[in-house]
């Protein structure tokens, strides 16, 4: 598909005609034009609204698009309140009021609302928004308009004011303008605002509101969404997160759908290359559309969307890329993690900014400590959604079909409902944890859910029927972007680490990682790098079926026929699909780690693994001992298996070649010859994958015997031994660790095998190659820790959760000099 224009001039205004532009209109106390506007005017139209100015002021030339509009003033707002005795009212209502008392919180601020939408517009305030409005809907004949709320305490740097006042759709014509306004500014007394300000310490009074009346962007027809300059999870900075679903973008904000996800890669998209490392489709089941009704609150409606398009992607990678670009032009101009709503136009197929306001909770963050989550129980799953924090929490299960039942929900309970949206705030910061059916990672109940510190697992589909009152359970959702509800109450640890503190060591402490939904979080603790990167790890995971079953999709009958056409429908071959998961995998882990090292072992599936993955039986020999059977270096070269071992190339060559991801270092494991060694690096240089050139870096996996008795020979091939303990072992020993009858047996520091590793690393130590261990034995055994260090060993390989405990370990503990 081609890519979205950029041009800016395809949107510009003849000047003359824009009232953004036309010197007659100025800016009365009562109506300012967002041209006129930048973030100096924060106290007189609100974060919202100021920002917008700044945006078309400022970022126009880099491509940036804003829909033209006008606000009301915030001293407008205040004669509005002033002028017609409603301050005074207000002020009785809310002056002693408890806003833990949720029934009373819900009177009184009825009873505001209505006060304010049944209060008249002074004259002159009235007569302004007419004569702007009539500038505005000149240019603009066929066009409806957004209604929205710009508070002047709202999105400021460290205060998240998300979602707590309302916005109004497809409005048309002055008079439903009048009253959405009327609606926007009775909407700063929302429950849940007037909790907020209470919670936050912001006093009433001090708080006013502008409303902004802009054109509406026709992504009722088109596509919308959230983007953030910054990983929500885990505050990794180097990544753009965008969310997309179809039709207009408060289905997304409110967590009615469950939109597509996609990462983008700073350094690579300023390096002007490939820069998407992942794509995830949402299922996208509903959205929301324009009715024919100009009245408040009935100009919009969800719509289902046909089942066609919900296994579909609502962007192009072009489309991503221009957000991806338009959010780092916002975020360079403001200096700042943002947070941004963005609208595709179905009529022009253009793509434009409306918000963009500070990211509060992940930028707030401290730097220089993390803490990990870990579970430490087990029990069985109930559920599952989008992971939302990286925090456990647990406690009795209360469903909630309506913020009306608010008053029976108890501190400390695990609040269920279908959407939590912001109006739930009086009670998300007294649940341990929060599951809904529906919502994504930048609905505005995941916003406050994060902000709040409370983990939510979000877009389950079925919770609300699956869990039921006072069931106890615990939401998990420090296992990556997949959040799990368990039954019961299980154990679980948290672990603080500072990491400005880490001692130096003698070695470098890497990780064996193969799950990116985890790798943002993963990099932020100390480490150089990804010492093992399962590349059957990522296909099993981002792919699921078995590479000949793409290759021959054209060719498979039944059921098979029917699961790879649906998991492939967003891509432009199987064969495409399988290449694309497997480089968005390997370009997650590569980014999140960069600069330091993340050295990808390709695949090594045994065959009765290989079995497991959608169609595999079907193409997989049946072996006594597959262990030793087909794997490895072997299968690589064999007939058999060459298209599959290409696809595997030809991911990880985008990776580095186009992505520019260089990083990335090529593992290749089970390599039983020299014949196999020579073989496999020659067949991985046919497939775009030479070593050296471009930097690449080839490593072999030493774990055979024959690996190590003529270590010399085998390292003329490759650049260096990343030692895999466990399999020599199993193989020095003759013994199967998984045999309940003799794996009592297995130790790493048997001293055969302890024979073995030392005659890897002097190898490597003589030739000035890179040496590294990626078993468990390290971090099982510290003398062997110990020992390795004293043989010059270059690096330990451990899994992520005995990182801390075994870097603090081994501080202190002295290297090997030198040869």
């Amino acid at each position: 598909m081609s890519a979205t224009p950029t041009d800016p001039s395809a949107t510009t205004t003849d000047p003359a005609t824009d009232p953004a532009t036309d010197p007659a209109v100025g800016t009365s106390r009562n109506v300012a034009w967002f041209t006129e506007l930048g973030l100096a005017d924060l106290e007189e139209v609100g974060g919202k609204n100021s920002s917008l100015g700044e945006m078309i002021s400022n970022l126009a030339d880099a491509g940036v698009r804003v829909p033209p509009g006008f606000a009301t003033t915030a001293d407008a707002y205040r004669r509005f309140i002033g002028e017609t005795g409603l301050a005074e009212r207000i002020e009785s209502r809310l002056e002693g009021l408890d806003t833990d008392d949720v029934t009373r919180l819900a009177e009184v601020g009825r009873e505001i609302r209505e006060l304010v939408v049944a209060q008249p517009f002074p004259p002159d305030l009235e007569a302004d928004i007419r004569g702007a409005y009539e500038r505005l809907a000149a240019d603009h004949a066929d066009a409806s308009f957004a209604v929205r709320s710009s508070a002047t305490a709202e999105d400021l740097p460290d205060a998240s004011f998300a979602g707590q006042q309302e916005t109004f759709l497809n409005i048309s014509g002055i008079e439903a303008v009048l009253t959405a306004i009327r609606e926007v500014f009775a909407s700063l007394y929302n429950d849940r605002a007037i909790a907020y300000r209470v919670h936050h310490g912001f006093a009433h009074e001090a708080v006013a509101l502008s409303a902004g009346i802009q054109r509406m962007v026709r992504s009722d027809t088109g596509a919308s969404g959230v983007m953030f300059t910054m990983d929500t999870e885990s505050g990794f900075t180097d990544a753009v997160f965008v969310t997309s679903s179809y039709g207009l973008g408060e289905a997304v904000v409110q967590g009615a759908v469950n939109p597509d996800e996609f990462y983008v890669y700073k350094p690579a998209l300023r390096a002007g290359r490939p820069a998407i490392l992942k794509r995830g489709i949402g299922s996208k089941a509903t959205q929301m559309v324009y009715t024919d009704d100009a009245t408040v609150g009935r100009t919009t409606e969800f719509v289902d969307v046909p089942i066609e398009r919900r296994g579909l992607l609502s962007l192009t990678d072009d489309e991503v890329t221009e957000l991806a670009r338009h959010a780092l032009a916002i975020e360079e101009h403001y200096q700042r993690p943002m947070d941004i709503e963005w609208a595709k136009d179905g009529t022009d197929g253009l793509l434009y900014i409306l918000q963009a306001r500070p990211e509060t909770v992940q930028s707030r963050a401290s730097a220089s400590q993390t803490q990990r989550f870990r579970l430490k129980g087990s029990g069985p799953l109930v559920v599952e959604g989008r992971a939302i924090g990286q925090k456990i929490g647990a406690g009795p299960v209360r469903v909630l079909a309506s913020a009306a039942a608010m008053h029976e929900f108890r501190t400390g309970e695990v609040l269920v409902a279908d959407m939590t949206d912001p109006d739930w705030e009086p009670i998300m910061k007294r649940a341990s944890a929060i599951v809904t059916n529906r919502g994504g990672r930048t609905c505005h109940a995941a916003i406050i859910a994060r902000e709040l510190g409370i983990p939510a697992v979000v877009g389950t589909g079925d919770a609300t029927a699956k869990l039921g009152d006072g069931r106890e359970v615990t939401v998990s959702c420090a296992e990556g972007d997949t959040g799990n509800v368990y039954d019961g109450i299980l154990r679980f640890d948290v672990e603080t680490t500072t990491l400005d503190s880490m001692p130096e060591l003698p070695v470098k402490i890497m990780m064996n990682v193969g799950t990116p939904d985890q790798a943002f979080a993963f990099s932020r603790l100390p480490n150089a790098g990804i010492g093992l990167a399962r590349l059957e790890f990522i296909i099993n995971r981002q792919v699921g079926i078995h590479p000949k079953a793409l290759l021959e999709a054209d060719s498979l009958t039944g059921e098979l026929a029917d699961e790879v056409r649906a998991a492939t429908a967003a891509y432009d071959s199987p064969r495409d699909y399988f290449v694309t998961r497997v480089a968005e995998g390997v370009s997650m882990l590569a980014a999140a780690f960069a600069p330091h090292p993340v050295i990808v072992r390709m695949s090594d599936f045994k065959s009765n693994e290989y079995a497991n993955l959608v169609g595999g039986s079907n193409y997989e020999p049946h072996e006594e001992n597959p262990m030793i059977g087909y794997r490895g270096a072997a299968r690589y070269l064999s007939e058999e298996f060459a298209e599959c071992f290409a696809m595997e190339c030809e991911a990880l060559r985008y990776v580095r070649d186009e992505m520019g991801l260089t990083n990335v270092k090529v593992m290749i494991p089970f390599v039983r010859t020299l014949t196999e060694a020579k073989g496999v690096v020659e067949l991985l240089g046919r497939n775009g994958l030479r070593r050296h050139e471009n930097g690449l870096e080839v490593i072999m996996m030493c774990e055979l015997p024959s690996n190590a008795v003529i270590a010399d020979q085998f390292l003329e091939h490759f650049d260096g031994f990343s030692i895999g303990s466990n399999d020599m072992t199993q193989l020095t020993l003759g013994l199967d660790r998984d045999s309940a009858l003799v794996a009592g047996g297995f130790d790493e520091r048997d001293p055969a095998v302890k024979f073995m590793l030392s005659a890897a690393i002097k190898a490597c130590r003589e030739q000035g190659k890179y040496v590294g261990i990626c078993g468990q034995g390290p971090s099982d055994h510290p003398d062997l820790a110990q020992w390795l260090l004293e043989q010059g060993i270059d690096s330990l390989s451990l899994n992520p959760d005995t990182v801390v405990d075994t870097w603090q370990r081994l501080a202190g503990v002295t290297a090997a000099p030198t040869s």
